[in-house]
């Protein structure tokens, strides 16, 4: 990965398993920031108002931020194993409640261990991992005699299409890897035959299914 780019979940999930009457629900979110985080937890636990624990951790880059709450489980037993997965899998920018309804009987520290780092795990796997890749954002003008050569031009170089809009001419915007942004432009020249425009508005960081043992780019 390049520096700029991380590990990390995006949106919402959630993934629940039961232990000895006990429910445990994993529920995982993107966070960028401790606000974000600690607003998630907070929607979490009064969701969860009635459960006996609403145990929390969250992994930030902003300020390198990591934080782990047992919710009243003993010490040791509950945040820290469920923040250990995290760490393990390599991700940040992530915020996780695991919630517990006792179910009344009681699991012993090793248990508590296990459980939390299996509420951890099964909502980590219902979200998968996403890699933040550094992606260059292209913006594009192109006549409506060409549109129809150009646009499965550009879909077969890769490159994601989107914000397209049809007014005096078809306006846009494209996603691709820097290194592919020369053959883009090149596209976008040679089937247009010069008439297309391109602006390179910047680089952006946008999420990407990752799957372990991919070749790193």
């Amino acid at each position: 990965m390049r520096a700029n780019e991380y590990l990390t979940v995006w949106g919402r999930h959630e993934a629940s398993f039961v232990e000895k009457k006990s429910e445990f629900i994993g529920q995982i979110a993107h966070a960028e920031s401790e606000e974000e985080a600690k607003a998630f937890i907070a929607e979490i636990s009064a969701k969860h108002a009635d459960a006996t624990h609403n145990v929390y951790c969250y992994i930030l880059r902003d300020n390198n931020t990591i934080r782990f709450n047992d919710d009243g489980e003993p010490s040791g037993t509950a945040g820290k194993p469920a923040l250990e997965v995290l760490l393990r899998e390599g991700v940040t920018d992530v915020v996780l409640v695991v919630t517990r309804y006792f179910g009344g009987i009681l699991l012993g520290a090793g248990g508590l261990v296990r459980a939390y780092a299996k509420g951890a795990k099964v909502a980590l796997d219902a979200a998968g991992i996403y890699r933040m890749e550094e992606s260059l954002e292209i913006g594009f003008l192109a006549e409506y005699s060409d549109w129809a050569r150009l646009e499965p031009a550009l879909r077969a170089t890769g490159a994601e299409i989107t914000d397209v809009s049809y007014g005096a001419a078809v306006e846009g915007k494209l996603f691709c890897s820097p290194e592919e942004a020369e053959k883009l432009q090149s596209v976008l020249r040679d089937v247009s035959s010069g008439r297309a425009v391109y602006m390179e508005l910047g680089s952006v960081l946008r999420p990407v299914k990752y799957e372990r043992g991919e070749k790193e780019k």
